[in-house]
């Protein structure tokens, strides 16, 4: 490490163009066989230096740093199958599985299945406060229609 000393004190008393004939000395010092620890006791050298001279510092650190390692290629994953739609009409359906047909801000809410014609209903159950949903027999639903007809919480296009 004396020969870097040297060379930063010739680095400190030199002009600008005088540098760059210490920067190719240093290139070759931290490019050698003990580049690594050249490049570290560089990087401690640097700290007390002008700022101009810790610029020169890092561009002979960053020419002479080892490439870093590639990253492994990531496994290819199979392509994901869409999920298959169920064809058993019974099987409890997901909020996706609902479209939204009327709306009543006062607490009550009616869904259509998108397939099939099966009609679901959500109201605020008083003892718990939570909605609870529940499916609608066929009679039920034309009941609540006859009832609800013309109010102005259908939703359009439903």
């Amino acid at each position: 490490m004396e020969t870097v000393d040297a060379l930063m004190a010739t680095l400190r008393n030199t002009n600008h163009d005088g540098q760059s004939s210490v920067k190719t000395e240093l290139l070759a010092l931290a490019g050698g066989a003990d580049g690594d620890r050249v490049r570290d006791y560089l990087s401690d050298v640097k700290r007390g230096e002008l700022l101009e001279i810790q610029w020169l510092i890092d561009e002979v650190i960053d020419e002479t740093a080892p490439a870093p390692p590639e990253p492994p290629p990531a496994p290819e994953s199979p392509p994901e199958a869409e999920p298959e739609l169920s064809a058993d009409p019974n099987q409890p359906p997901t909020a996706a599985d609902l479209d939204l047909v009327y709306d009543d801000p006062r607490g009550l809410m009616l869904h259509k299945s998108k397939t099939g014609d099966r009609w679901f209903a959500t109201q605020v159950d008083p003892r718990t406060g939570q909605p609870q949903t529940f499916e609608l027999h066929t009679q039920e639903v034309t009941q609540i229609q006859a009832q609800l007809k013309g109010s102005p919480y259908w939703l359009i296009g439903s």
